[in-house]
């Protein structure tokens, strides 16, 4: 195994760990605003009321959550990449 392939293993993995630590935060707190939207859905629906289906501030909040989670997710499947290739690389 050559500099080569360690520099992009360590990369690879450095790239997994940033991306995982970018992903987490937004993906619990989308999870969170989703299972309070539905607990509001159910509630409402109990209540026999309409729910309004205009856009919130909450689903605004959830899109870019849910952005933000997506982008961390693509650093993380990049840093697999680089870590494959790493063991690639003769």
């Amino acid at each position: 195994m050559g500099v080569l392939n360690l520099v992009l293993i360590g990369l690879g993995v450095a790239a997994i760990a940033v991306g995982w630590s970018r992903a987490r935060g937004p993906w619990a707190r989308y999870q969170a605003l989703k299972a309070q939207d539905e607990n509001i859905a159910r509630y409402e629906s109990w209540r026999g009321g309409l729910r309004d289906t205009g856009t919130t501030g909450a689903s605004i909040a959830m899109q870019l959550l849910r952005k933000q989670a997506r982008d961390g997710a693509l650093i993380v499947a990049a840093g697999f990449v680089v870590v494959v290739l790493g063991f690639l690389v003769r």
